[in-house]
C-alpha cells in the first residue's frame, strides 16, 4: 500500500473519498475541483485511488492525504458467476481496509465518485456515516444490476449528484426515496482558451490540412470505429483532411484498440489516420483542431472533453446521447446527429469542412456557451451548496 501524508493531516473533519480511477479523464477531473471545494469549506478530504495514476501528483501537489487500495470496481465485465465473486472478494477486502482507515481519520462523510465505487455505500450505512454518491453513468442494463443499484442509492444515499439532466432522468425514475440533484460538470478552462498547437507539423501536414480528432478513452461505448467510418465516407470526396485518435484503451478493452488498427489498415487509412494513445497535452491538440468530434454509441452521461473542445472554439459533432445534447446547441455550436448514421456524420462534417466561416462562427459561439452556462465557479458554488444541504438532511 502506497500512502502521502499531509502536514494537514490533523484537521478534525476528514472526508472520504471513494475514486474509481486514477487517470485524469471525465471523473478524474472533477474529483480533483470536488476536493479543492471541500477542502476550502474547511474539511480534510482523504483519498482512496483504487490504483496508481497520474492523480497521484495532483494530490501531492495538493497535500492531500490518499492512499491507494483496490476498490473492487464494478465493471460490465464482471457481470457472470466468476467475475461477480472476484469483485466480492475484493469488496471484502476494501470494506476491511476502510474499517482501519477510519480508525486512524474517524471520517464524518464519504464521497464516492461513480456509481463503480459500491463498497463506500455499505460501510458508510454500517458506520452510519452520510453518503455522497457523484454518479457519472447511464446504464441500459443489464437489468439485475441497474435495479440493485437504483436500490443500493435508495437505501444510502439521501441527495445524489447526476452530472446531466439525462443521467438525472435516467436514475431519478427508479428512486422512492432518494432526490437526485443535476449538477453539470465545470473544470478549468484557462489552457483551452489560449491553446495553439503545433499538431500538424508533429504530423509533418501542410497548413491546408482539416484536422478533425477525437479525444476519448477506448472503450465499447465511445465510437472510434464510428469515427473511422465517418473518415473513410468523407475520404471519398476530400483530400485535404486528416483525422486522429486521442486516448488509450480502457484496462480490458486492449482488444478494441487492436480492432481499430486493424480497421484502419484494412481501409487503407494508414495515411490519413493517426492514433495518438495517451495524451498529457489536450489543450495543445485541442489547438491544433479544426472540428472536434465525440461519436459516443451507448449514451454518455457528460462527456467533459466536449467543454474543452467548445472552450478551445472548436465547432463539435457529436451523437445525440446522454450529456452531450445539453452542451451541443444544434445548428449553433455544431451537430448532433443518431447513433450509428454515418452518412448523417459525414454531411454534418461536409457543412463545417467547405464553410471556414461556420467553423469560426460555431467554435466562438461554443466558447461563449462554455463559460457561460458550464463556469468552473458555478460547479463550485453548487458543489458548496450541495455539501451544507446533503449534511442537513442527515
Amino acid at each position: 500500500m502506497w500512502e502521502f501524508t499531509s502536514k494537514r493531516m490533523t484537521k478534525t473533519r476528514n472526508v472520504l473519498f471513494l475514486q474509481s480511477s486514477s487517470e485524469h479523464y471525465g471523473s478524474g477531473k472533477i474529483i480533483l475541483q470536488v476536493l479543492r471545494v471541500y477542502h476550502n469549506q474547511g474539511f480534510q478530504p482523504v483519498v482512496v485511488l483504487t490504483g496508481p495514476g497520474p492523480i497521484e501528483e495532483d494530490l501531492k501537489k495538493d497535500q492531500i492525504p490518499y492512499h491507494i487500495q483496490n476498490l473492487g470496481i464494478l465493471r460490465r465485465k464482471y457481470v457472470n458467476p466468476i467475475g461477480l465473486a472476484n469483485r466480492i472478494s475484493k469488496n471484502l477486502k476494501a470494506y476491511q481496509f476502510l474499517n482501519k482507515l477510519h480508525r486512524q481519520y474517524q471520517f464524518e462523510l464519504v464521497y464516492s465518485n461513480t456509481l463503480a465505487v459500491v463498497v463506500g455505500a455499505y460501510w458508510a450505512k454500517r458506520n452510519q456515516l452520510p453518503h455522497c454518491w457523484h454518479i457519472h453513468e447511464i446504464l441500459p442494463g443489464p437489468a439485475p444490476l441497474v435495479k440493485w443499484l437504483s436500490n443500493l442509492l435508495d437505501q444510502t444515499t439521501p441527495a445524489p449528484i447526476a452530472v446531466s439532466q439525462a443521467v438525472g432522468n435516467h436514475w431519478g425514475g427508479m428512486l422512492k426515496k432518494s432526490e437526485i440533484q443535476v449538477i453539470p460538470n465545470g473544470i478549468p478552462y484557462g489552457e483551452f482558451l489560449e491553446a495553439k498547437g503545433k499538431l500538424k507539423e508533429e504530423l509533418a501536414l501542410s497548413q491546408e490540412t482539416l484536422l478533425i480528432g477525437m479525444v476519448g478513452r477506448i472503450n465499447p461505448g465511445k465510437g472510434q470505429l464510428f469515427f473511422l467510418e465517418i473518415a473513410q465516407n468523407l475520404l471519398k470526396t476530400h483530400s485535404n483532411l486528416h483525422f486522429v485518435l486521442v486516448g488509450d484503451p480502457f484496462p480490458g478493452y486492449e482488444p478494441i484498440l487492436e480492432e481499430i488498427k486493424k480497421e484502419v489498415r484494412n481501409k487503407s487509412l494508414e495515411t490519413r489516420v493517426s492514433y495518438l494513445g495517451f495524451r498529457k497535452d489536450i489543450p495543445e491538440l485541442m489547438g491544433s483542431l479544426d472540428i472536434f468530434v465525440l461519436p459516443s454509441v451507448l449514451p454518455d452521461s457528460f462527456p467533459t472533453v466536449i467543454l474543452e473542445a467548445m472552450a478551445a472554439s472548436k465547432p463539435v459533432l457529436a451523437t445525440r446521447s446522454g450529456g452531450a445534447s445539453e452542451m451541443v446547441v444544434e445548428g449553433e455550436t455544431g451537430f448532433l446527429i443518431p447513433i450509428g448514421e454515418v452518412d448523417s456524420g459525414a454531411t454534418a462534417l461536409d457543412q463545417l469542412i467547405k464553410n471556414k466561416k461556420l467553423r469560426i462562427e460555431m467554435g466562438q459561439a461554443g466558447r461563449a456557451r462554455v463559460l457561460s452556462e458550464f463556469s468552473l465557479e458555478g460547479f463550485e458554488e453548487k458543489i458548496k451548496n450541495h455539501l451544507w444541504q446533503h449534511l442537513k438532511k442527515i
